[in-house]
């Protein structure tokens, strides 16, 4: 064996790992997300996933029909009576007759494949748009998702915060009551502790009201959990780009409807030269004195009407393939925003949570420094709502975050196995 073929292995197993270097990672399925059994069955039971599933069923039997073609054998009889006057005194003669044939209209070896290849498209078309519909219900699902998660993750916070300004509040009481603090001290702690309750029953509200709108929507969805938001991870962009590209329902759609516009256009076209009708015939003359037996052939002319019908046709496909160009355009836009959103999204939390960390860490030696009696409630009050607002904003950026990469395992078919693909577990 010479040193090239010994080389070839090599070479086939270096080939297939860059391929797979080029594949983005799997996802280790999140524990912030519902569980995923539950959320696939949540998504196929949709309405709009059932009607676009009954729209497959229904181009399967549209394949059919055009594959059997559009001619059926024809059957015809008759029946008539012949009556004969009779000449120069002779007597009238009667006679039954009668008649009858079969004919069907027979499709051009041409036609017939272009049929079949219509049967096809279509039905395949179908798959992308029930993939496309399944997709589109994912988003939906997730959104919602993150809708009720930020709301669950405001009220928690505002929990926490709550009860922290309830225990100020005990502890300014305290002080007043042994006369290291002036009475309104408390007030100012009573009245930041009542304003903090009220924000905790908006935000669970809030909570309810997301709960019910997912519920709604996703009615086979189990009721959502308390969950741990996870730590966003980056992205790496250039796994990507070609990964969504490759996976976008929308963009395979329209590249069906172009291919399905041009074999309407071809169809059409042969359609300019018609179909013929065979048939054969037999017959009873005169009571019987006279048999027939003959075959028949028709062919339509072909007019004005089919010349602008294959015209027709094939502007429509010329428009399908434009809409094609278009519709690939702005999925490269869309793909390259959806990942600049991820990105920036990642780079967001990261500053929201070192700014909430430092706020936090100021408030911490607020706190400590109005036990010492170095400074007066108002800071301490301000620090404290300036921490709570940093480390709300901290965890709205983080849930943008997650939701942001999870769109993107989503849209390039790693999250949920709803249309045949596998992820990992």
């Amino acid at each position: 064996m010479g040193p090239m073929l010994k080389l070839m292995p090599l070479a086939a197993l270096l080939c297939s790992a860059a391929l797979q270097a080029a594949e983005p990672p799997p996802l280790a399925y999140p524990t912030d997300l519902p569980p995923r059994e539950a959320a696939v069955n949540a998504i196929r039971l949709a309405p709009q996933a059932k009607a676009a599933e009954a729209m497959l069923e229904a181009e399967g039997e549209n394949r059919k029909r055009l594959e059997a073609g559009p001619y059926e054998w024809t059957a015809r009889v008759g029946s008539q009576r012949r009556n004969v006057n009779g000449v120069n005194g002779a007597a009238n003669e009667r006679y039954r007759e009668w008649s009858g044939g079969i004919e069907r209209g027979i499709r051009l070896p041409g036609k017939a494949a272009l049929d079949e290849q219509l049967g096809a498209n279509g039905e395949a078309m179908a798959k992308v748009a029930l993939g496309d519909t399944l997709h589109e219900t994912s988003r939906s699902l997730l959104r919602y998702w993150f809708i009720w998660l930020r709301e669950n993750e405001g009220a928690a916070q505002w929990q926490r915060q709550s009860e922290s300004l309830a225990r100020q509040r005990q502890v300014t009481a305290r002080r007043v009551q042994l006369g290291d603090a002036p009475r309104l001290e408390l007030m100012q702690a009573e009245a930041a502790a009542a304003q903090a309750q009220a924000a905790l029953e908006q935000a669970r509200l809030r909570r309810q009201v997301a709960e019910a709108d997912l519920a709604a929507r996703f009615p086979g969805l189990p009721q959502p959990r308390q969950v741990a938001p996870s730590e966003p991870l980056p992205l790496e962009e250039a796994e990507w780009r070609e990964h969504l590209l490759e996976h976008n329902h929308e963009l395979m759609l329209a590249r069906a409807e172009s291919e399905q516009a041009r074999l309407v256009a071809n169809r059409a076209d042969a359609e300019r030269m018609p179909d013929p009708t065979l048939g054969v015939h037999v017959g009873s003359d005169k009571g019987g004195e006279e048999r027939i037996a003959g075959v028949s052939i028709s062919i339509p002319f072909s007019g004005s009407l089919r010349s602008a019908t294959a015209r027709r046709d094939a502007a429509y496909a010329s428009a399908a393939a434009s809409r094609e160009a278009a519709t690939l355009a702005r999925i490269n836009a869309e793909v390259a925003a959806l990942l600049a959103n991820a990105r920036a999204a990642y780079e967001s939390w990261r500053r929201a949570e070192d700014a909430a960390q430092r706020i936090e860490q100021a408030a911490a030696l607020m706190a400590r420094a109005y036990q010492l009696g170095e400074a007066g409630i108002t800071e301490l009050l301000t620090a404290q709502r300036q921490a709570n607002e940093a480390r709300l904003a901290a965890n709205q950026s983080r849930l943008d975050a997650l939701e942001s990469r999870y769109r993107v395992y989503l849209d390039g078919h790693g999250l949920w196995p709803v249309d045949g693909e596998h992820t990992e577990k």
